[in-house]
């Protein structure tokens, strides 16, 4: 009995996360305007960049690092000692270069439910099929693809 208890604990608590994310993602000035350009999953990753070239992993940096933007260390802890404050409920982005390509990573930024169902983070790029998306958001992505990119580039830069 103490297990469905702590279950239920969970998911308030993730609930709880998923609304504060949301709200802090409608604060975002990273919204896109456009609808975000196609793209092609295959098997587990998307292989070619949303923008035709490399992301810029020094402005990728501050994306992940920035609490307004990209908000990944609510959920992600790294290697990142200037930032006092980092999450524990999503992986740790120490490594990430050495347990998944770029185009692995591009997808997880993209859609990490196609990598994880299941999974509390975000897409922050698909727009279509989402469920729980206010209005004045809907058909927007979070980040644009440029921004995609250079997160994406930064990402492939962490290795043990």
């Amino acid at each position: 009995m103490p297990m469905a208890g702590s279950r239920r604990l969970r998911r308030t608590s993730l609930d709880r996360m998923c609304v504060l994310l949301a709200t802090l993602f409608m604060a975002s000035p990273a919204l896109a305007d456009a609808p975000p350009p196609s793209y092609k999953v295959m098997g587990d990753a998307i292989q070619h960049s949303l923008t035709g070239r490399p992301g810029d992993s020094e402005q990728g940096r501050l994306i992940v690092l920035d609490r307004k933007a990209g908000l990944c260390l609510l959920c992600h802890s790294g290697p990142f000692p200037e930032q006092p404050l980092q999450g524990n409920l999503a992986p740790s982005l120490t490594g990430a270069a050495d347990r998944w390509s770029i185009g692995q990573l591009r997808l997880r930024i993209v859609d990490a439910s196609r990598a994880s169902p299941g999974t509390i983070m975000p897409s922050y790029y698909r727009t279509e099929g989402l469920t729980q998306v206010a209005p004045a958001f809907a058909g927007k992505p979070i980040l644009t693809a440029e921004q995609i990119e250079d997160v994406v580039a930064f990402l492939a830069t962490l290795r043990q």
